[in-house]
């Protein structure tokens, strides 16, 4: 049999026993049959909770291959779930994230994506004890359908994750309304670039979310069109892999920024796209995916076994096409960004959304070059404009910060300068807002006694003593090295910061290298040596321009460490980054 295949039997056999270990056996709790959450303690009907563990048990039952294929016990810890899962159903259809979202369309979405897959699996079984927990399964989901042709969304995403619960519930009931709400929400139009970027820029959780919605929407609804998407989602991750697995994060939309995720939960609609189109490609990145696959952490709608029983895809006699090692990838550098924006501008939203983000640096230009063991990303509209790995030494970001408007510079601008060559630009504005005219104080008619700040009309002021200051980084490789170039315009003793961020598991040393608190430095001057196990990186040089440890409005997530470089405006500095 194929290895990635036994390898997942044994994996869900593992999820299934440790699932029965944390399963509630109480008549009397509103919980009895729910699946405890490791972290909070309180079983949950959310994709990531119960209905997660369910799908384990369903594939186990069904699967002769499993030590608990047809076993009475888990059958019946199954049908309990599935009660509980009635009962935390809310009168609507919905059922709670738990966390935050109540009453939730887009996470019952979620849910029903993996529960119509369960419902499919375990009818095919064709095992009369499996009635109970069956009727109490398809009575769930017939109970969503009005919160789904009806419900909301709020990310980009949560709209490929409602359609394909519509489609998959269509393909069970076949309620032709659930159709025509799948054609309302595909009729915005797919928000990917050229490249295959989705608007969240979210490599570790979102990119995977929509992918997979989107197979299974194209299957139910025969629109093999919409796979297209797909594809080109996952051939621009096959670029977007640092040499240990890791994906890059370093510009997303979403929690996964700044976070460490493989490519296992890429594993199932790389496999299926593999089969699908034959691809060796895809099937490179399937195998890839899978041997990250350790525990379980997929949801419900993801679930790499009831996804390989649910739809046969063997890989077996398809040759593999070797994932890309060495490259200099341009992303999104054609795509018309600068255009999108200012149309925004007339759409008539403001650029505000309740519950959401506008995403908008959606489509920024990135740029990954990969040589072996050494991985660099470099990227527009991020906190972090540049990050290196070589080989166990990260360095997981470098930021620029100014007290002129206070906070971390985003680049507007990532732009190729020569052969191996970047330019990042920016150009930062604040200013001042004058007095809101007198006719448009007359409309309100406010109190002139008291008036709030709160209801003056503050988009009506005229900006006065507008200020502004540009702000540059020239990247260049050279021979086992980079060298960064950070130039301010003349405008005098602006405050800046250029910050080196490296992972906690190495070390930072130096003579000109001043420690200011837990994991954070002053880099004075010299050179500054970062080395993890046999791998170093080394800078040169540091700047003490002022003595302030940090500035306004900068903030730094845990668990890192951090070398601060301290400029003052006009500046023109350049550190050197050398791999040894």
């Amino acid at each position: 049999m194929e290895p990635m295949y036994m390898k997942l039997v044994q994996l869900n056999d593992e999820w299934t026993e440790a699932g029965l270990q944390l399963q509630v056996a109480d008549p009397a709790s509103k919980y009895d049959g729910g699946v405890m959450d490791e972290t909070t303690g309180i079983p949950r009907a959310n994709h990531l909770g119960t209905p997660a563990v369910m799908a384990a048990w369903a594939a186990s039952l069904v699967n002769a291959d499993s030590r608990y294929y047809r076993q009475a016990e888990l059958r019946e810890a199954l049908e309990k779930a599935s009660a509980f899962l009635l009962r935390r159903q809310h009168a609507d259809g919905t059922i709670s994230l738990g966390s935050t979202n109540f009453n939730s369309p887009p996470d019952t979405a979620f849910v029903v994506g993996g529960m119509t897959q369960i419902y499919r699996l375990l009818e095919q079984a064709n095992w009369p004890e499996l009635a109970p927990a069956l009727a109490n399964i398809r009575l769930f989901l017939e109970r969503t359908i009005p919160a789904l042709q009806t419900g909301g969304c709020h990310t980009p995403n949560h709209r490929w994750v409602i359609t394909a619960a519509l489609a998959q519930l269509h393909d069970i009931f076949g309620h032709p309304e659930l159709l025509v709400r799948a054609e309302e929400w595909l009729s915005e139009g797919m928000d990917m670039t050229e490249d295959g970027e989705w608007t969240e820029r979210s490599n570790g959780i979102y990119n995977a979310v929509s992918n997979i919605s989107l197979f299974h929407t194209a299957r139910a609804l025969n629109r093999p069109a919409l796979l297209e998407y797909v594809r080109r989602n996952l051939r621009m991750m096959a670029y977007l892999i640092h040499p240990d697995g890791e994906v890059v994060t370093d510009y997303s939309g979403r929690q996964d920024l700044g976070q460490t995720f493989n490519l296992s939960n890429y594993f199932l609609v790389c496999r299926l796209m593999a089969a699908h189109d034959r691809d060796p490609l895809f099937a490179a990145m399937s195998d890839y995916a899978g041997s990250f696959i350790s525990q379980y952490k997929e949801g419900v709608n993801n679930h790499p076994m009831v996804g390989v029983l649910l739809f046969p895809s063997s890989l077996e006699g398809l040759e593999r096409e070797p994932l890309p090692e060495r490259y200099v990838k341009r992303l999104n550098f054609g795509h018309p960004m600068e255009a999108h924006l200012k149309q925004a501008g007339q759409v008539g939203h403001h650029m505000k959304i309740q519950h959401s983000s506008m995403h908008l640096a959606f489509g920024a230009p990135v740029v990954r070059v990969r040589d072996g063991n050494d991985s660099v990303t470099m990227m527009a509209k991020a906190p972090s404009f540049f990050s290196l790995r070589h080989g166990k030494a990260r360095l997981l970001g470098v930021k620029l910060a100014t007290s002129f408007a206070p906070g971390v510079v985003m680049f507007d601008s990532l732009e190729e300068a020569e052969q191996g060559a970047f330019k990042l630009r920016t150009l930062l504005e604040k200013g001042y807002s004058g007095p809101i005219p007198a006719a448009s104080l007359r409309e309100l008619r406010l109190n002139e006694s008291m008036s709030p700040w709160y209801l003056l009309p503050h988009h009506l002021r005229p900006m006065t003593h507008l200020q502004q200051f540009e702000l540059a980084a020239d990247i260049a490789q050279g021979d086992q090295a980079w060298t960064l170039r950070l130039r301010s315009d003349e405008r005098e003793d602006v405050f800046a910061q250029l910050t080196f961020v490296f992972g906690s598991e190495g070390e930072v040393e130096g003579s000109g290298v001043e420690p200011i608190s837990d994991g954070r430095f002053l880099y004075k001057e010299g050179t500054l040596t970062y080395a993890a196990g046999p791998d170093v990186i080394e800078i040169a040089s540091g700047a003490f321009e002022h003595r302030l440890p940090e500035l306004r409005d900068v903030q730094h997530p845990n668990g890192c460490l951090y070398a601060h470089v301290n400029l003052l405006s006009p500046f023109d500095h350049t550190v050197t980054i050398r791999l040894r």
